[in-house]
C-alpha cells in the first residue's frame, strides 16, 4: 500500500460539516461552502488538473464523505428512516447531498 497525503478529515468538521434535519431525523451533512469546494475539486480532478494540494484537500474531504456515508447509513437503519417519507422536508432548499446510502427495506 503506497502512502498518501490528505488533509486531515477531521480538520475540515469544525466548519465545513453541520446536521440536518431530514424527516424525523438528523444527519450529518456537508455546509454549502464544503459541498461547493468539494465539487470544484471533484471536477477538477475529472481533468487532472489538480494540484498537488488539492489533491490532498481532495482526499480529505472524499474520506469524510465516505465515514459520514457510513454513519448517516446507520443512523438512517437505527431508526427505520425511509426516504420516500418526503412530506416534512423543505421544498425550497437546494439540491443537499447528506452522504446517505439508502438501506433496504425490510
Amino acid at each position: 500500500m503506497t502512502p498518501q497525503l490528505m488533509v486531515n478529515p477531521s480538520s475540515l468538521m469544525t466548519n465545513g460539516v453541520e446536521m440536518r434535519e431530514f424527516g424525523n431525523i438528523y444527519l450529518f451533512s456537508f455546509t454549502n461552502q464544503l459541498q461547493t469546494r468539494f465539487e470544484e475539486l471533484l471536477t477538477k480532478k475529472k481533468t487532472n488538473s489538480l494540484s498537488s494540494e488539492e489533491e490532498a484537500e481532495y482526499r480529505g474531504i472524499s474520506e469524510l464523505e465516505r465515514i459520514f456515508t457510513l454513519i448517516n447509513a446507520q443512523i438512517a437503519t437505527k431508526s427505520q428512516w425511509c426516504p420516500s417519507q418526503l412530506e416534512n422536508l423543505s421544498d425550497d432548499e437546494r439540491n443537499i447531498s447528506v452522504n446517505t446510502a439508502i438501506p433496504p427495506n425490510t
